[in-house]
C-alpha cells in the first residue's frame, strides 16, 4: 500500500499536465500549420544586383483581413540605386507596407516590383533578402550575448568583423562600459538595454551584413536628441553609396534625401527634393510646418 501511494498520487495529477499541453498546442499548432504564401523559389536564379535600383509598377495591395480597402493604390515609383529615397506621409498612408514589399514580407496583389530590372517574384528569395538590411523601430533581440546578437546577421562572420561593426555603429561606446563586454547577456528582447542601445545593435547587424539595399523604418523614433544624433551619425556611415529607402516622422532625418515621395491614403501624391516639394506640394508643406511648430 505504501509503495503504491506515490504512483497513484502522480496519476491523479496527470490531468493537469495534459490540459497544459493541450492549451499550448492550441496556440502553437496553428502557427506550425500556417501555409507560407511567399514562394522561396529555390530553383529560380539568384538576384543579380548591380546598382540596386528599385521599380514599383502599378502596385496595389490590401491585407487579407480587409479585402475591401486597398492599403496601396497604383504605386508607380522609381528608387535610384546608390541614392537615398524618403517616404513621407501621415500614419496609415501606406509607407511601411510599401517598404515591406521590397524584401517580400508581403507580395503585391497586382503589379510588379523589380530590382535592377528583375521581378523579385522570379528570383531566389534567399538571394533577395541577402542583399537587403532592415533597421526599424522594433528591434528583434535574443536572450543571448551582445556578440551573438550582432553575429545573427552573418553567422559565418569572424570576431574582427563583429568588433568592426560594433565600432562603426557606435555600439562599442556602451559595450566597453559593461562588466562582461561583448559576452554580456541582454535578456529576452534586449530587456537590459535602453532603446538607443537596441537601435545601435540593429545598425551593427546592418554594418556586418553589408548589403547593398538599406531599409530604414522609423529608425530614430522615440529617442532623445543626444541618442538620435549618435544613431544618425552611424546611419550616415551605413547608407553611404547604398540604395536607401527611409521612413521618418522627423523631417530632419530626410531633408538631404535625393528624392522624397509624399504618400497620402495609399497613393503617391507628389515627389521631388525638399526644396521642390516646399514649393509645389501643399501636403508636404503642411507636414513640414507642423514639424517646425512642434520643435
Amino acid at each position: 500500500m505504501m509503495l503504491a501511494y506515490q504512483p497513484v498520487k502522480s496519476l491523479a495529477t496527470i490531468n493537469v499536465g495534459v490540459n497544459q499541453g493541450l492549451s499550448a498546442s492550441k496556440r502553437i499548432l496553428p502557427i506550425i500549420d500556417t501555409v507560407n504564401l511567399i514562394g522561396i523559389n529555390e530553383d529560380k536564379i539568384n538576384l543579380n544586383l548591380e546598382n540596386g535600383s528599385i521599380d514599383c509598377k502599378n502596385i496595389n495591395f490590401n491585407y487579407s483581413t480587409n479585402l475591401e480597402n486597398k492599403v496601396l493604390k497604383n504605386i508607380n515609383i522609381k528608387i535610384n540605386g546608390g541614392k537615398m529615397t524618403a517616404l513621407v506621409g501621415q500614419s496609415g498612408s501606406g509607407k511601411s507596407t510599401l517598404l515591406s514589399l521590397i524584401p517580400r514580407i508581403y507580395d503585391p496583389k497586382t503589379g510588379i516590383l523589380e530590382i535592377d530590372g528583375q521581378n523579385i517574384k522570379e528570383v531566389n528569395l534567399f538571394s533577395l533578402r541577402k542583399e537587403i538590411s532592415i533597421v526599424d523601430q522594433n528591434v528583434t533581440l535574443f536572450d543571448d550575448t551582445i556578440f551573438n546578437n550582432i553575429k545573427y546577421a552573418k553567422p559565418d562572420a569572424n570576431d574582427d568583423e563583429i568588433y568592426e561593426a560594433a565600432k562603426l555603429s557606435m555600439c562599442s561606446e556602451f559595450i566597453d562600459k559593461l562588466e562582461n563586454k561583448y559576452q554580456t547577456l541582454i535578456g529576452e528582447n534586449g530587456v537590459r538595454l535602453s532603446g538607443g542601445e537596441k537601435q545601435r545593435l540593429s545598425i551593427a547587424r546592418a554594418f556586418l551584413k553589408n548589403s547593398k539595399i538599406i531599409l530604414l523604418d522609423e529608425a530614430t523614433s522615440s529617442l532623445d536628441s543626444e541618442t538620435e544624433e549618435k544613431i544618425q551619425k552611424a546611419l550616415d556611415k551605413l547608407t553611404l553609396n547604398k540604395t536607401t529607402v527611409v521612413i521618418a516622422h522627423r523631417l530632419s532625418t530626410i531633408l538631404n534625401s535625393d528624392n522624397i515621395y509624399v504618400m497620402e491614403k495609399g497613393m503617391v501624391v507628389d515627389s521631388g527634393n525638399h526644396e521642390e516639394l516646399l514649393t509645389k506640394s501643399d501636403t508636404y508643406k503642411n507636414y513640414y510646418n507642423k514639424q517646425i511648430n512642434k520643435s
